[in-house]
C-alpha cells in the first residue's frame, strides 16, 4: 500500500500542530485510565509490572481519577507565586525608563535603573525584558551616500597614478626575495593605461615615470591625481617637512596640476585601484618572473592587452579606440 503525504495549507499548519499535541495528551490520559482499570481488576502490583511503571505512579493517578478522562490530564507546573519576581514599583520604573529610552542598550539601561534604586542583576533584567518584549530597538546605521563622481569630458583632463607592489610569489629563480614595483597611469576619460616596471619606488622613480607618461600619452595632461604616499608628496611626512618632492617639482615644471585625495581613502583613486585589482586576478595570479627584464617584458604585454580590450563604460570600445574616436586625435 502506497504511503501518501498530505500537505496542510499554511494557514492550517498551526491548527494541525495544536491538534497533534491534543491527540498526544489524550493518548497519555487513555494510558492512565487503562492502567487504573487494570489495577482495579488485578491489583496495583500486577498493574505496575504489566505497564512497566511503579506503584506510587498508580496510586497518585488513582487518587486523582474521578471517573472523568479530563481528571487524568497533566496540571500546570507553574508556581502560583515566585519570591524573586519583579515588584509592581520595579515594573513601573522599567516601563517608564524604557518608554523614555527605547533605543538604549542593556548595559546602559541597567546602569540608569541602578541610579534610580533598581537592585537586581543585569541577567535578571535581561530575562525580564526579553519575556515582556521590551528589548532595545536597534536603529539602522546611516548609510554612506557618496557624492556623484565627476565625469571627465576629454582625454588628459585628469589622470590617476599609483604604485603596485609585485607579489613576492611571482618572483622566482635567482631573483626570489627581491622587490619590484609596477607604476600605473590611467586616463580617467578613456581608461588608457601606461605601465612601467621599477626596482625602487621613491620620488625619483615617480618623477621618471611621470616624464615617460607625458611622452607616451597622445594628449596634454592637465591634472594628475595621487594618494598621499611619500613617493608623491610630503603632505603626511612624519618629520613635518613641507618641502616639495621631486615628483611635485616635475609636475610644476611640466605645468600639470597635482590633486591629492583624502588621506586613507583609496576609493577616491578608484579607477587605478580597480585596475590593480584586475591585474591581480588576470596577470599576477598566473604569471612568474625570472628576471627584472622578464617582468618588464610581460608587463608591456599586459599593458597592450588592457588597452585593446573592450570595456562597458566606454560603450564596448577599447581604451585605444576611445582615444582614436576623440576628435582631437
Amino acid at each position: 500500500m502506497a504511503c501518501v503525504k498530505v500537505e496542510l495549507p499554511r494557514q492550517n499548519r498551526k491548527a494541525g500542530a495544536t491538534l497533534f499535541a491534543m491527540n498526544k495528551i489524550t493518548q497519555t490520559m487513555q494510558y492512565r485510565q487503562s492502567l487504573i482499570s487494570y489495577a482495579a481488576k488485578h491489583g496495583v502490583t500486577k498493574a505496575a509490572i504489566r505497564y512497566n511503571t511503579n506503584r506510587q505512579y498508580i496510586y497518585r493517578w488513582r487518587k486523582r481519577y474521578d471517573g472523568m478522562l479530563q481528571s487524568l490530564a497533566d496540571r500546570s507546573h507553574r508556581p502560583h507565586h515566585h519570591p524573586n519576581q519583579h515588584r509592581p514599583e520595579e515594573i513601573k520604573l522599567i516601563d517608564d525608563m524604557r518608554r523614555r529610552n527605547p533605543n538604549t542598550g542593556l548595559v546602559v539601561f541597567w546602569v540608569k535603573l541602578r541610579q534610580r534604586g533598581y537592585t537586581r542583576s543585569i541577567s535578571g533584567l535581561y530575562r525580564f525584558l526579553r519575556k515582556r518584549g521590551q528589548m532595545a530597538v536597534k536603529l539602522p546605521n546611516p548609510k554612506y551616500i557618496p557624492k556623484p563622481y565627476e565625469q571627465m569630458q576629454y582625454p588628459g583632463q585628469r589622470g590617476q597614478i599609483d604604485v603596485k607592489f609585485v607579489p613576492e610569489v611571482c618572483i622566482v629563480g635567482q631573483e626570489k626575495g627581491t622587490k619590484w614595483y609596477q607604476y600605473t597611469f590611467i586616463d580617467e576619460y578613456s581608461r588608457f593605461r601606461y605601465l612601467e616596471a621599477f626596482e625602487e619606488h621613491n620620488t625619483y622613480s615617480s618623477a621618471v615615470f611621470l616624464r615617460h607618461v607625458v611622452e607616451k600619452f597622445p594628449f596634454a595632461i592637465e591634472c594628475i591625481q595621487t594618494d598621499n604616499s611619500a613617493e608623491f608628496t610630503n603632505r603626511l611626512n612624519s618629520s613635518g617637512t613641507k618641502k616639495q618632492t621631486l615628483f611635485e617639482k616635475t609636475l610644476a615644471e611640466l605645468g600639470i596640476r597635482h590633486k591629492l585625495i583624502r588621506p586613507y581613502t583609496p576609493r577616491h583613486n578608484g579607477k587605478v585601484e580597480r585596475s590593480h585589482r584586475k591585474d591581480n586576478e588576470e596577470f599576477y595570479a598566473s604569471h612568474k618572473f625570472y628576471s627584472f627584464s622578464d617582468f618588464a617584458t610581460q608587463l608591456a604585454v599586459r599593458q597592450s592587452y588592457y588597452n585593446n580590450f573592450p570595456m562597458r563604460p566606454l560603450n564596448c570600445l577599447s581604451p585605444k579606440q576611445a582615444l582614436a574616436a576623440f576628435p582631437s586625435v
